[in-house]
């Protein structure tokens, strides 16, 4: 039973870290500041809590997760097109069962001068929560095969989403990878077909270790 405790107390923290990102943020304070402090928690976790996504081994040589330099050209705001039809569909779990999640909304903006969008999820399974995946050009040589994160809303992640202007800021800074990144003992769901960006996002986590990439070919599109 401690288990169940620990992954709360686990995601309990993941959450907290999310809140003082954006109290800081709306404080006006330093932001490339506040994702060097936001790191240093993250690797606290990493390091020393139970609920780690790295075994017992890897917390022992562990010295840091991997990032991209912070790149503030990547941290953007765009509208939420909510005007999309609520499409069910059945998500990748790297090679498992697959998770079905509702797309709920689409974002377009643009990196480098190329137009891209994303859709926003929302995962049907109990109590529900707002997920986006990703994944870019720099996957699988620089970033996990598997693609990325920006937030995953029932594991405590948080999205800076105004519900007022229907719009949402995407920091890619913040961009992390799957538990599957790290070791084979997580099933994750990965990034559909349609969230495969034509462009580099050279912002937030790279690959664990150079050696963590799965086959360019994966599909993810079930």
């Amino acid at each position: 039973m401690s288990d169940y405790l620990d992954l709360y107390d686990y995601r309990g923290r993941v959450m907290v870290l999310y809140q003082e990102r954006n109290r800081a943020l709306s404080a006006g304070e330093d932001a490339e500041a506040i994702l060097q402090r936001f790191r240093a928690g993250k690797d606290a976790l990493f390091a020393q809590h139970p609920q780690s996504a790295l075994d017992a081994e890897q917390r022992r040589q562990f010295q840091g997760l991997r990032y991209f330099p912070y790149n503030p050209t990547l941290r953007l705001t765009a509208p939420i097109d909510t005007d999309v039809e609520p499409v069910q569909q059945q998500i990748a779990m790297n090679g498992h069962e697959n998770m079905s999640m509702t797309t709920i909304g689409n974002i377009h903006f643009s990196v480098d001068g190329t137009d891209v969008k994303l859709s926003i999820y929302w995962l049907d399974i109990y109590g529900g929560g707002l997920f986006l995946p990703f994944r870019d050009t720099t996957c699988p040589a620089e970033s996990y095969g598997g693609g990325r994160y920006l937030f995953d809303t029932i594991k405590g992640s948080d999205t800076q989403l105004d519900r007022e202007k229907q719009q949402i800021t995407l920091d890619f800074n913040y961009a992390y990878n799957p538990s599957c990144a790290y070791n084979s003992r997580w099933v994750c769901p990965l990034a559909p077909l349609e969230n495969r960006l034509p462009v580099a996002i050279r912002a937030g986590e790279l690959a664990y270790t150079q050696h963590d990439m799965i086959p360019e070919d994966t599909d993810t599109s079930k």
